[in-house]
């Protein structure tokens, strides 16, 4: 495993670098296919293997995000691009990836909300997002998790 990033909190490994990219609506889909394009828009292009390491409760978890593994992006709403930037921005890409896999799979992390918070933090330092975006991003997203995602 590669170290992509490490801080107090936590360690953050990938076995290879993460490909992500845009999937695009072709004349020739059926309308179920563009449908799903339009709600996730990026895909995982092959099998990634994460590890992470909580430091302050000395834990280590370990899965596999699957290739075609569809997401979309970073949900930031519309009102708020011009601030922070569009769910576009290829900053947010592997930090949104992670994190909604984690939102999807409480069990890869034993179910702990802030943990799944502090790696998306930390995602978004290793992209080099600025303090006050991670700060706004962070605290909307713990927000979100607790009142929409069915967290413990």
């Amino acid at each position: 495993m590669k170290l992509w990033y490490k801080n107090k909190l936590v360690g953050i490994f990938f076995d290879e670098l993460p490909k992500v990219s845009i999937r695009y609506n072709l004349p020739s889909m059926p309308d179920d296919e563009r449908r799903s394009i339009e709600k996730y828009p990026f895909i995982c292009k092959k099998e990634l293997k994460v590890c992470l390491i909580d430091y302050k409760k000395n834990k280590l978890y370990n899965f596999t995000i699957p290739k075609g593994y569809c997401y979309d992006g970073a949900s930031i709403p519309r009102l708020f691009w011009r601030v922070i930037g569009s769910n576009t921005d290829n900053k947010f890409l592997i930090p949104a990836l992670i994190h909604d896999v984690l939102c999807e799979n409480h069990n890869y992390i034993n179910n702990d909300r802030n943990f799944s918070t502090e790696v998306f933090n930390a995602l978004l330092e290793a992209s080099g997002v600025s303090g006050m975006k991670r700060f706004f991003m962070k605290n909307s997203v713990a927000c979100f998790q607790t009142l929409f995602c069915k967290w413990g």
